[in-house]
């Protein structure tokens, strides 16, 4: 099988979205950990960018062992592997695909770009436009996932909650939370909700006050019952700043999804990202996220 090479920043947000580029483009893949050698070399990649300057010496491999062999392409997600993919890729001489928007760098360096609506790419014929972030499950892991969740309960959630926590564009109060819970308990049908490690401890001690049918506080279990959430449910509601978990659940299950709104006002990314989905039919159980021909199309981009 064809192998590609991941370059990752570490960061598991990115390294699980270019594993999913990965498998859909059908290759096997190595990652190594990058990083630039400092702020100052990083600002200098946009420059070098500019100019066409490959400079490999701005960024460096974390990792002792390095990657062995030419792969056949190189892919990255994140501000911290743009540059360093498209580096790498060039040195190779092999091509580059890059997720996210690689805002600041010239786009035509790069031979795909897997770009999310919410921000704004150019339409050239080397972006994809793709509606939400990519997600590294399969069918497996949620099938592994449900037998694990009935090892510890026989309820099979009509209604599943899923409940994050505030970032820079996002509040998340026990007043807000009290109001969206009720408004949810008023509906008929099984309940389950699981807070996270973002979830504020006065919210989680709301939400553990409600008689839910299978509840999971994260502050004392560590048990992700997700996967079987996604399964499983009927209707499926998510804390709108849980970009990760919204794309996740538009993606894969049958549930109707529905976001939790706490975002700030404004117009910011997760704002529009939220109002896309909506827009496109995904937050109301009649569409799911099937990127076939988007990546038929990377495959093609990147010569696979």
């Amino acid at each position: 099988m064809t192998k590609v090479l991941i370059l990752t920043d570490g960061k598991a947000g990115h390294e699980n979205q270019s594993k999913a580029f990965a498998r859909r483009l059908n290759c096997e893949f190595e990652i190594a950990r990058v990083r630039f050698k400092s702020r100052f070399h990083k600002a200098l990649s946009y420059i070098f960018d500019l100019a066409r300057i490959n400079a490999t010496w701005l960024w460096e491999f974390e990792s002792e062992i390095m990657p062995e062999g030419t792969p056949a392409a190189v892919i990255g997600t994140g501000s911290g592997t743009f540059y360093p993919a498209k580096s790498a890729a060039k040195s190779f001489g092999v091509k580059c695909g890059v997720v996210l928007y690689p805002r600041g760098y010239s786009l035509k360096g790069f031979d795909c770009i897997l770009a999310p609506k919410f921000d704004n790419p150019k339409n050239l014929p080397n972006v994809i436009q793709i509606p939400a972030n990519l997600v590294a499950n399969d069918e497996g892991f949620y099938n592994n996932g449900v037998e694990q969740y009935k090892q510890r309960t026989d309820v099979v959630p009509e209604i599943a909650v899923i409940i994050g926590g505030p970032n820079k564009c996002s509040t998340m109060t026990c007043e807000w939370m009290k109001e969206k819970l009720d408004e949810i308990f008023a509906m008929p049908g099984a309940k389950a909700v699981t807070t996270s490690r973002r979830t504020p401890a006065d919210v989680e001690a709301l939400v553990d006050s409600y008689q839910w049918d299978y509840k999971l506080i994260y502050s004392r279990e560590k048990f992700n019952p997700i996967p079987a959430f996604v399964k499983l449910a009927k209707k499926l509601f998510v804390s709108a700043e849980s970009t990760g978990m919204l794309s996740e659940a538009c993606t894969f299950g049958s549930a109707a999804v529905y976001a939790l709104d706490n975002l700030k006002p404004g117009r910011h990314k997760f704002r529009q990202f939220v109002e896309d989905l909506s827009h496109d039919g995904y937050l109301d159980g009649s569409r799911k996220i099937i990127l076939d021909k988007e990546f038929s199309r990377a495959r093609k981009l990147l010569g696979l």
